[in-house]
C-alpha cells in the first residue's frame, strides 16, 4: 500500500512554519509497512488543492491531509474533498457539543464560524480530537482511503497515534497487531552502530530493525507483527536482547525517554543530589533536567559563570589555576565541579566549560569542551569533547554527553541504573 501526504496551508509555503507533520506521519506509516513516495504542500487555494488530490489519486492508495480544518474562510480542506468526492458535509453532534462546551467553560461567546469545525464528510469515520476542536475523518471511497487530520501537531499526533493508526493496521493485517519499540543510544555514531549490528540488519524479517539518527543520538526502531500484542512484545524483547548484547553499553532508554529523564530517574532512585557550574552551556544542563517532573528532589541548584572573573569571584576557582591552565581545560572543569558541589552541598558536582564556537576561545578551537564530574569525596573526573556542529548544537550535545557520562560513572560506582 502506498500513501501520499498533502499538507495544506500557505504558511508552509511561505516558510513561516516547518512541515513537521509530514515527518511524523511518514515515520508512523513506515511502522505499518505503508510506503510514502510523495509529500505535497498546497496553499490555501481550492483549485490547486483539487488538482493535488487528482494527482495523488493516480499514485497513492492512502491520501492523508493535514491542516485546513479550522473555522476561518481559508480553512478549506474538507470543503474541497467534499466537492471532489461529491459528498455532503454534516454536523458531528459529539464534536459540536465539545466545541460549545469549550466556549461555555471559557465564558466566551461562540461565533458562528466555530460551528464549521464540527462539519464532517457524510459517511466517514469521525476521529476524535482530544486536544482541540476540529475532528478528523477517515473515509474509504473507490478503493482509496482519505484521511483528514488537523494541522496543529499537538492535535494531529495523538489523533494519528490512537485513532488513525489502529484503523489502518486493522485494514492491512486482518485484525493482527503491529507493535514498535524505539531503543535509544548515546555516545556512538549511526555508522558505527550499524556496522556493529550489520548481521542483524541484513537478516531481519520479523521483527524489522530501522536505524535513525537525531541530534547526536541514534535510535533503533524494532517493529513486530503478530496476532496479538503479547506475541509482538515477545518478538521485540528477543530482538532487543540480541542488539544489546552487541551495543548495550551505549543504550539508555526506550521510546520517548530522554537522556535527562533517565538521569533524573537514576538520581531519584539512588537518592542523590546534583548541582552544576556552567560556562558555555549557560544553564542548559539545569534547564534540560528541570523539564523532568520530580527533579526538585535531585537538582539542588547551580551557577552560570561565563567569564574568568565570574569563575573566580562567584565560584571560587583559583585565579592561578586559570592563569596556568586556561578556562578551556581539564583543570578548570574539575575545579568548577568541585567548587559547585561544595557550595551547594550536593552529592555530585558538574562543571562545563569550553569553546562553543564559531570562533576560538581562550586559545582553543571551536567545539573544544571539557566536562568535570565530582561524585562524593572521590577525585573529580574530566572528559574532553571535540565537537564540530554549530554553536547551539555544540551546547546541546555537550549537555547530552554530560548526562551520559554521569550515568555511566554512577553505574560504575555501583549505583542502580534504570533501563
Amino acid at each position: 500500500m502506498n500513501a501520499e501526504i498533502i499538507a495544506v496551508g500557505s504558511e508552509l509555503l511561505l516558510g513561516q512554519i516547518a512541515n513537521t507533520n509530514a515527518k511524523f506521519i511518514s515515520s508512523q506509516l513506515s511502522e505499518l509497512g505503508i510506503n510514502v513516495y510523495y509529500h505535497t504542500v498546497v496553499g490555501d487555494n481550492e483549485a490547486r488543492l483539487l488538482e493535488a488530490i487528482k494527482i495523488a489519486e493516480q499514485r497513492a492508495d492512502v491520501i492523508i491531509f493535514s491542516g485546513g480544518l479550522g473555522p476561518t474562510k481559508d480553512d478549506l480542506t474538507k470543503e474541497a474533498i467534499a466537492k471532489h468526492l461529491n459528498r455532503t458535509l454534516v454536523f458531528d453532534e459529539t464534536a459540536l457539543f465539545a466545541i460549545e462546551e469549550f466556549f461555555s467553560k471559557q465564558r466566551r461567546p461562540m461565533t458562528e464560524n466555530n460551528r464549521k469545525q464540527a462539519l464532517v464528510l457524510d459517511g466517514c469515520d469521525v476521529l476524535l480530537n482530544q486536544h482541540g476542536m476540529a475532528p478528523g475523518m477517515f473515509l474509504k471511497e473507490n478503493d482509496r482511503i482519505y484521511i483528514l487530520l488537523p494541522g496543529p501537531p499537538k492535535e494531529l499526533e495523538p489523533m494519528f497515534q490512537y485513532e488513525t493508526k489502529p484503523k489502518l493496521a486493522a485494514l492491512l493485517h486482518d485484525g493482527g497487531v503491529i507493535l514498535s519499540h524505539v531503543l535509544r543510544f548515546y555516545g556512538i555514531g549511526e555508522a558505527d552502530l550499524e556496522t556493529r549490528i550489520q548481521n542483524i540488519l541484513e537478516e531481519q524479517t520479523n521483527p524489522t530493525v530501522a536505524p535513525l539518527a537525531s541530534d547526536g543520538e541514534v535510535t533503533l526502531r524494532i517493529t513486530a507483527k503478530a496476532q496479538n500484542e503479547p506475541q509482538a512484545f515477545r518478538l521485540i524483547e528477543l530482538k532487543k536482547r540480541e542488539i544489546l548484547d552487541i551495543v548495550g553499553e551505549y543504550y539508555y532508554g526506550v521510546n520517548d525517554e530522554s537522556l535527562g529523564f533517565k538521569l533524573v530517574q537514576m538520581l531519584l532512585e539512588n537518592e542523590l543530589t546534583v548541582s552544576a557550574a556552567e560556562s558555555l552551556t549557560a544553564g542548559l544542563f539545569q534547564s534540560e533536567l528541570a523539564e523532568v517532573p520530580g527533579v526538585g528532589s535531585a537538582l539542588i541548584g547551580g551557577i552560570v559563570t561565563y567569564t574568568k572573573e565570574a569563575k573566580i569571584k562567584h565560584l571560587g576557582v583559583s585565579g592561578e589555576l586559570l592563569d596556568e591552565y586556561g578556562i578551556v581545560s581539564s583543570e578548570c572543569a574539575a575545579a568548577m565541579a568541585t567548587q559547585v558541589r561544595e557550595k551547594f552541598g550536593t552529592d555530585i558536582g558538574v562543571g562545563l566549560t569550553g569553546a562553543a564556537g564559531p570562533g576560538d576561545h581562550d586559545g582553543q578551537p571551536a567545539g573544544s569542551i571539557w566536562v568535570g564530574i565530582k561524585i562524593g569525596d572521590t577525585e573529580p573526573l574530566t572528559y574532553r569533547l571535540q565537537l564540530s556542529g554549530s554553536r547551539n548544537t555544540n551546547r546541546i550535545r555537550a549537555v547530552k554527553f554530560t548526562f551520559s557520562y554521569l550515568m555511566r560513572e554512577l553505574a560504575n560506582k555501583g549505583y542502580k541504573k534504570l533501563i
